[in-house]
């Protein structure tokens, strides 16, 4: 009986929404996350730097490590276990052990609307994500990944289009372009 009231009270709309916002004012207030959209949501626990800037919708998954000078744009998806770390150490002078040879000024690392990141993988500083682009689960991002193409493997490569027919990725711009609307999570597909 328990669990079927909660399961009413799950589906009840408002209530899903405000207890959404209530963990996250916590979160942001916990983590320090004062440039953050306030429909961002994190999952669980992660290691985020104070400095993330998120946009309307986005969300991070369990187990993230998310370096300094992230940006995450309108509807982004990071997976479990995503990393945006590296380029931080000064490698090659000579004499000079790397534990003391400095770091360079941290680089941006961004990632444009409706762009997914799958379990595991690592995007090296710097990178930039491209609007509807997928990254492979376990993937390591080096370089830049171009709009709507799919990456995958270590290091990253193109092994796929997100929409290879142009009127579907035309019709997704198109969505892109308007104000980000609030939609319900993860909707399980109807069954055929």
């Amino acid at each position: 009986m328990f669990r079927r009231l909660l399961r009413r009270l799950r589906s009840v709309e408002w209530l899903y929404v405000a207890r959404i916002r209530a963990r996250m004012m916590y979160k942001r207030r916990r983590y320090g996350l004062r440039r953050v959209h306030r429909t961002f949501l994190m999952n669980g626990h992660s290691v985020v730097s104070r400095d993330l800037i998120a946009h309307e919708y986005s969300f991070i998954n369990e187990q993230c490590y998310i370096g300094p000078g992230v940006e995450l744009g309108p509807y982004v998806m990071l997976g479990p276990r995503v990393a945006v770390a590296g380029a931080d150490h000064v490698m090659d002078k000579a004499g000079t052990p790397i534990i003391f040879a400095g770091r360079p000024p941290y680089q941006r690392t961004v990632l444009e609307a409706d762009s997914w990141v799958g379990f595991g993988a690592i995007l090296m500083a710097g990178v930039r994500i491209g609007r509807g682009a997928v990254v492979a689960a376990g993937a390591v991002i080096t370089r830049d990944v171009p709009p709507y193409e799919i990456h995958g493997g270590v290091p990253g490569r193109k092994i796929g289009e997100r929409f290879p027919d142009p009127a579907d990725r035309a019709r997704h711009e198109q969505m892109l372009r308007r104000p980000p609307e609030r939609g319900r999570y993860c909707q399980p597909l109807p069954a055929d």
